[in-house]
């Protein structure tokens, strides 16, 4: 049994030798027991005085010759287990290669079945579960890493043939290559999908918002008073500073659209959105710059119109003063309202400043095509009428006046 060649040809079948070695070995420590007992019985019968049955030489060689036997036997024993223990690791690297290369197949089948998704999501959580399997892929690498070790420490004891061992490793080195490989070009793979995914959703949000932006800055809401379309126009200034922020998003179109892998940055499809998105851009910025021209015209017609409404206020007031005024026949009186002419004189020209600059708003309105300006026009020349109809009336009352103090004069000095 113990000079047996039989080393097994798998890791069970060495697993059941060694346990039958372990028996064998027990019992050989039971008959050491039982040898060195009898051993100890026999050399008493060398020592005996007198009678002796038998030769002390004889025994004494029976024994040293049954010693000799059991120390045989125990080498024997001690290189048995050597060998089925070398046996063992033999088997066991071959196991724990075989082990591998199931591992390896298994992912070399799921990235061969594996897509890169359809959308952003799909991509995201494939990218996830390859993380996962990039977490497997390096504690395999240490497991292989140490058996691979193992292998050349049998190699170096030189107890097996090298050539299977060999060519295991040679052969198991390669399949793993081959799967680092194929997990890198996956990893790509899926990056190159993130990549463009998010390019989609970035577009798509960017795509949404110039939409709802345009919806904003086309609205023909101008206000209806001053107050009105100032809040308007700060609200659409706000707009516009957002339409100028994202310019620089809608500029790196081009420049993310190169960094795309080639499948994905030829598609016709992404290079039409692309240019859809900046005529989309352009149509909003364009409108913006109008929709802001129209409320500031909308401003100034509305502040035309209240300055128009506080100059007429003032002609009523004149006008109606002038008419219920008669010119008085004493001179002390004519003095009076002579001075009042010459206030009235200081509050004219502050008023024909004031029309001057209507008249200046209205003919850059006109002039510009603004929708209004056929009431703005009418607004203008409404004021200027009345505001010739003051004038006539002063002139007339100063005239008068002027008559007066001549006769007064004329009196005087006769």
């Amino acid at each position: 049994l113990l000079v047996s060649k039989d080393l097994g040809k798998h890791l069970l079948e060495v697993e059941d030798l060694l346990q039958k070695h372990g028996l064998l070995e027990a019992d050989i420590s039971a008959q050491t027991e039982r040898v060195q007992a009898l051993n100890t019985a026999a050399l008493k019968f060398s020592e005996l005085e007198g009678y002796q049955p038998c030769d002390p030489q004889i025994i004494c060689n029976r024994v040293n010759h049954v010693q000799t036997c059991l120390e045989e036997l125990g080498e024997l024993a001690c290189k048995r287990r050597k060998e089925l223990e070398d046996s063992r690791q033999l088997w066991a690297f071959f196991q724990e290669m075989e082990e591998a290369e199931v591992w390896i197949r298994e992912k070399e089948q799921i990235l061969a079945a594996k897509t890169c998704g359809r959308d952003l999501s799909s991509v995201l959580t494939l990218t996830n579960k390859h993380k996962s399997m990039l977490g497997e892929l390096g504690s395999h690498r240490a497991l292989l890493h140490q058996t691979m070790k193992r292998g050349e420490q049998i190699l170096a004891k030189k107890r097996f043939s090298p050539g299977g061992i060999q060519e295991k490793m040679r052969e198991v080195r390669l399949r793993w290559k081959k799967l680092e490989e194929v997990t890198g070009l996956h990893q790509q793979r899926l990056q190159e999908a993130l990549n463009f995914f998010q390019f989609s959703a970035e577009t798509d949000d960017l795509v949404a918002w110039l939409q709802d932006t345009y919806r904003i800055v086309s609205s023909d809401d101008f206000g209806h008073d001053d107050y009105s379309t100032q809040a308007l126009l700060r609200k659409h200034r706000a707009v516009v500073e957002e339409v100028e922020k994202h310019r620089a998003a809608v500029l790196a179109l081009r420049k993310q659209l190169a960094l795309l892998a080639p499948e994905h940055r030829q598609g016709v499809d992404v290079q039409i959105r692309v240019v859809e998105v900046e005529q989309l851009y352009g149509e909003v910025a364009e409108v913006a710059v109008l929709r802001q021209q129209w409320l500031q015209d909308a401003l100034a017609v509305y502040r035309m119109f209240s300055e128009v409404h506080a100059c007429e206020v003032w002609v009523d007031e004149k006008e109606q003063w002038l008419e219920r005024m008669e010119v008085p026949e004493e001179l002390d009186e004519v003095e009076v309202v002579q001075h009042r002419f010459e206030s009235l004189d200081q509050e004219m020209n502050s008023v024909m400043g004031r029309i001057l600059d209507v008249n200046q708003v209205v003919q850059q309105l006109v002039d510009g095509g603004h929708p209004s300006s056929e009431e703005v026009r009418s607004c203008q020349d409404h004021l200027n009428s009345r505001w010739n109809r003051v004038v006539e009336l002063v002139e007339c009352k100063k005239s008068q006046l002027s008559s007066v103090l001549k006769i007064q004069n004329y009196l005087l000095e006769c």
